[in-house]
């Protein structure tokens, strides 16, 4: 990637009354200086041979980065080889459908720990996703925000240093609530980033996917996003790393408050 784009999970808010379609909605962010947008693949696959060519027509008119998430019904570590079957189909659809629109990054997570041990977790999602066919579009493995799920850092990055298809997405929310708090300061991020050159190579920092929000947490994990000015996530510090570690790719941001807080990390970014 050439830079850091921003954009938004989903459809814009806009202004009280607006209705947004995809084709619509790229053209409003776009008009607010945006440059990116998530389609929601979480309950169901919703690009169509209805809405597929307004789509098209509308990314690349705007030269827009689309990506999408996947179905929240995912776990490649279940115990029953039926959900694991179930969940690959799942993948495999989204990756289709966001190829068909041009998009390049289909992010989901993995699955869960359930009994069995973290070792054992991390070998069974590697296994399931070498299954996975290749489109042309990286199979983003999300960083989780609780920890009963599996996702951690060193997990994926262990994942995508064995198996090509598979790249990072971090989501700095998930890994703030995770370690209940554990984002304070410029020097806590400028450590995951470093850990994820030393991992992955230069080339995971030139193209890095990455979600953001304000999130709600407790020793638990993860409760629910929050706008950034009502949380406590240091997104100045976050972006500060961004420049300096000269990351590129997408911020998608995941706020309550979407196009505004996606705009608020854009132009804080370029101020610094």
């Amino acid at each position: 990637m050439e830079k850091l784009l921003f954009g938004i999970s989903g459809l814009p808010l806009g202004n009280e009354g607006d209705k947004f379609t995809y084709a619509t909605g790229i053209e409003y962010l776009s008009n607010m200086g945006l440059d990116a947008m998530e389609l929601p693949f979480v309950r169901s696959v919703n690009v169509t041979p209805k809405n597929m060519h307004s789509i098209i027509e509308a990314k690349e008119k705007h030269n827009f980065y689309l990506s999408a998430h996947g179905s929240y019904f995912i776990n490649l570590n279940a115990v029953e080889d039926e959900k694991k079957e179930k969940s690959l189909e799942r993948i495999t659809l989204g990756a289709e459908a966001l190829k068909s629109v041009g998009g390049r990054s289909l992010i989901f997570h993995p699955g869960f720990y359930l009994k069995a041990t973290k070792e054992d977790a991390l070998e069974e999602v590697k296994r399931n996703l070498m299954k996975l066919p290749y489109f042309g579009v990286d199979y983003r493995l999300e960083t989780t925000g609780k920890g009963t799920q599996f996702g951690d850092i060193d997990e994926l990055i262990h994942i995508c240093k064995e198996i090509d298809t598979c790249k990072l997405c971090i989501d700095f929310a998930h890994v703030h609530a995770r370690g209940n708090g554990a984002l304070k300061e410029y020097d806590d991020f400028a450590r995951i980033l470093e850990k994820v050159g030393e991992g992955l190579g230069r080339e995971a920092l030139d193209d890095l996917h990455i979600h953001l929000a304000g999130i709600a947490y407790s020793e638990k994990g993860e409760k629910h996003h929050l706008p950034f000015l009502e949380s406590d996530f240091n997104y100045q510090a976050c972006m500060k790393a961004f420049v300096d570690y000269e990351v590129k790719g997408c911020v998608i941001c995941e706020s309550p408050i979407l196009e505004r807080d996606a705009k608020l990390l854009k132009d804080t970014y370029e101020s610094l």
